[in-house]
C-alpha cells in the first residue's frame, strides 16, 4: 500500500470508515485540482451522502471501508432516489470518484459503487410560458426573503444560463457601466459577453446596494460565523418550490429548465444559431440540436416564411 500522507495527516493505512476515506479525498491534490465550484459541489454531495442511513442506528460514513458493500450502496442509492434520478446519480458518481480511490489505496478489493445501476433519466422537454416566468418573478420579488433566488431565475432566463453559473455569480463578472454581464461558464469554459436588460438591471442595482461589499451577487441571505457563501444547489430547489407553490405553479417547472426556455424562445423567434451560441455559449451548431425541436411555432414560422416567399416570387 502506498505510504502517501494527505494535507490532514493521515496515511491510508490509518482510514478506517467511509467518512475517513471522504475527508481523505477531500484533502487530496486531486480533489484539490477541481476548479472551486466543482470543490464545493463535491464537498456538499459527498457530506451528505455520508449521512444516508443504511439502518435504524448507523450512517453510511460509519461503514468500514474494508468492508462496504454492493448491497450497502444499493441501500442508500435507494435513498438518494427519493430526491430525484439527477441527485441520486450525481452523487453515485461523486462516491465513486472516492471508491476509486480507495481502490487505488488498496483500501477496497473493488468500487462496489461501479456495480449499482443507475436509474435512466429522461431528456427534459419542460419549458417555462411567458405568463409562468412572469408570475414566478413577480411573486419572488414580492417578498424580501424569495429576492435572492427570484434574482438567480431572473438572471437565467435572460442571460439564458444555467442556474449553477448563476448561484455562483460574482460582482466582477457584472460591468455596470457598459451594462453586461462577461462570464467564463463553469462546464465548458466557454466566454460569453451578454448586454443586461434594463428591468435584470435595475435588480441587480439594488442587489449591490445590500450585498456588494462581499463577492457573490446573490449570496445566502443568511450569513455563517459573519461569512457569507452562494446558495448551493439544495437550497435553491427548496426556495424555487417555495415559489411556485406560493405562486400556484406546476409542480414539474424547475429552475433548470429556464436555460432550456429561453434558447428555445431564440429558436422560435427565429434567431441565427450563430448568435443564439454567443449567448449560449455552445461550441458548434451541432450541440444546438436538442434545441431546435419540432415545435408548432417553429413550423408556423417556417411555413409562414415561405407563404411570405411564395407571394413575392408569384
Amino acid at each position: 500500500m502506498p505510504e502517501s500522507v494527505g494535507e490532514m495527516g493521515i496515511k491510508p493505512k490509518e482510514i478506517k470508515t467511509i467518512g475517513q476515506m471522504v475527508e481523505y479525498y477531500l484533502h487530496s491534490p486531486q480533489f484539490l485540482a477541481l476548479r472551486p465550484r466543482s470543490q464545493k459541489d463535491y464537498e456538499y454531495v459527498l457530506n451528505r451522502a455520508l449521512q444516508t442511513p443504511v439502518s435504524v442506528s448507523k450512517a453510511f460514513e460509519s461503514i468500514r471501508i474494508a468492508k462496504v458493500s454492493v448491497s450497502d450502496c444499493k441501500i442508500v442509492y435507494q435513498s438518494w432516489l427519493q430526491k430525484g434520478k439527477r441527485m441520486a446519480n450525481n452523487t453515485a458518481t461523486v462516491l465513486s470518484v472516492v471508491f476509486n480511490m480507495a481502490e487505488e489505496l488498496e483500501l477496497l478489493a473493488s468500487n462496489p459503487m461501479r456495480r449499482v445501476k443507475k436509474a435512466k433519466q429522461e431528456v427534459r422537454r419542460v419549458m417555462w410560458s411567458r405568463d409562468q416566468v412572469k408570475l414566478f418573478l413577480d411573486t419572488a420579488y414580492s417578498q424580501y426573503k424569495w429576492r435572492s433566488i427570484g434574482l438567480i431565475v431572473h438572471m437565467a432566463y435572460e442571460f439564458a444560463q444555467r442556474v449553477g453559473d448563476m448561484r455562483l455569480l460574482e460582482w466582477k463578472c457584472i460591468d455596470f457601466d457598459t451594462k453586461r454581464l462577461d462570464l467564463v461558464q463553469s462546464k465548458r469554459r466557454a466566454e460569453v459577453h451578454i448586454p443586461i436588460n434594463a428591468s435584470l438591471l435595475a435588480m441587480l442595482l439594488e442587489q449591490h446596494n445590500d450585498f456588494g461589499f462581499q463577492e457573490y451577487v446573490v449570496p445566502n441571505v443568511r450569513p455563517i460565523n459573519g461569512s457569507y457563501r452562494p446558495y448551493n444547489e439544495f437550497e435553491v430547489s427548496i426556495l424555487v418550490n417555495e415559489v411556485k407553490t406560493e405562486a400556484g405553479l406546476p409542480k414539474e417547472l424547475t429552475a433548470m429548465d429556464m436555460r432550456r426556455t429561453a434558447i428555445t424562445e431564440m429558436v422560435e423567434a427565429g434567431v441565427d444559431t450563430t448568435q443564439i451560441m454567443a449567448v449560449s455559449g455552445h461550441n458548434s451548431p451541432q450541440s444546438m440540436r436538442p434545441y431546435i425541436k419540432h415545435t408548432f411555432k417553429s413550423a408556423n414560422n417556417a411555413l409562414a416564411r415561405r407563404d411570405s416567399y411564395k407571394n413575392e416570387v408569384s
